[in-house]
């Protein structure tokens, strides 16, 4: 079985997803009997095009890395009528997340969803904002909605939680969900001031021009209601996530942090207390001891409390091109999988 592909988004994640599907083609057919096309790409920048019989991908990677407009097999159609007329079996929303209304990914999901295809996504705004109600309308048209790169890029965080910890109760989650407040918050250790390490992130490439998502937590809070709703079922909305950035803290604490053994880390923590679940964001200082305390620069953890196996901690990279691609690969995959068993 071929499995088509649509991509919404050709930026960073699209490229380098396609670049590990190109790569390891050979093993995926061996390994997992995955073969594919893809059939559709829907870009701003690139345009649309769509060839039902798949689309000459080395052409399309030719004219987005010069920055030219795709030159073969350009439609007319917006976004929403290439979702819902392509031949696709799965659409791989990736564009820019709005972690206000979620659009226009959301508007992207449901015209997939409801055309009975497949989703996959990185993108936070539909899993944060509105995940209850794209996962019922999956159900209801017999598809599924997977988000496993919306929280730590491809370090299998949901998948986790799903899989190897299926069976434990997880009563708590607890981690570092932004990798530039951490590598802010690392530099700021070596003695440098906040505002110097933010113009640095900058330069780096790991803050943006406006940094404010980052460094008020708001990334990091709908990480924490993504994980609060799919791990836990919550229900939450990412308004009831109490939210304090890292803006406020001074060199001065760090340093002061630092005399005490600990550590600052902004904390993103889903917990269930008294049967109601509560998420929070917040810098906390951390005992060196604690597992969470030697994470530094970009890099992400989350500590996992169950009941069965106790306290397990995930660590790795929360963001890059390949990091997020393999993260819509897994789920590719593992919607491959559940289509070959059907």
């Amino acid at each position: 079985m071929i499995t088509k592909i649509a991509l919404v988004g050709f930026g960073t994640v699209g490229k380098g997803l396609y670049e590990i599907l190109k790569e390891k083609e050979v093993r995926f057919k061996e390994k997992y009997g995955f073969t594919y096309k893809i059939v559709a790409i829907a870009d701003r920048s690139f345009g649309n095009v769509y060839n039902p019989n798949g689309l000459n991908m080395d052409r399309m990677m030719m004219d987005a890395s010069m920055g030219n407009r795709f030159t073969e097999d350009l439609v007319e159609w917006d976004n929403i009528t290439l979702i819902k007329e392509c031949n696709a079996d799965l659409v791989c929303e990736l564009t820019y997340t709005d972690l206000k209304d979620g659009g226009p990914a959301i508007d992207h999901c449901k015209a997939a969803l409801s055309s009975g295809k497949h989703v996959v996504t990185s993108n936070k705004g539909p899993a944060a904002l509105f995940y209850p109600g794209l996962k019922k309308l999956a159900d209801a048209h017999g598809v599924k909605f997977m988000i496993e790169g919306t929280v730590v890029a491809g370090t299998p965080v949901i998948n986790l939680a799903s899989g190897p910890l299926a069976g434990c109760e997880v009563t708590k989650i607890r981690g570092i969900l932004n990798g530039t407040t951490n590598f802010i918050l690392s530099e700021m250790e070596k003695g440098k001031r906040y505002k110097e390490v933010l113009k640095l992130a900058q330069k780096l490439g790991y803050a943006e021009a406006d940094p404010s998502g980052d460094v008020n937590g708001i990334d990091a809070r709908g990480k924490v209601t993504i994980l609060a709703n799919i791990v836990m079922g919550a229900g939450m909305k990412i308004d009831d996530v109490d939210c304090k950035g890292i803006a406020e803290i001074t060199l001065e604490d760090v340093l002061e942090a630092s005399a005490e053994n600990k550590r600052y880390k902004l904390i993103g923590t889903v917990e269930r207390v008294n049967g109601k679940v509560i998420g929070k964001v917040a810098p906390e200082k951390i005992a060196l001891d604690n597992p969470l305390a030697s994470i530094n620069g970009v890099t992400n953890a989350l500590t996992f409390s169950t009941d069965l196996l106790g306290d397990i901690t995930i660590i790795g990279p929360g963001a890059g091109k390949e990091e997020t691609g393999f993260s819509i690969l897994t789920d590719i995959l593992a919607i491959h999988r559940n289509m070959c068993c059907c």
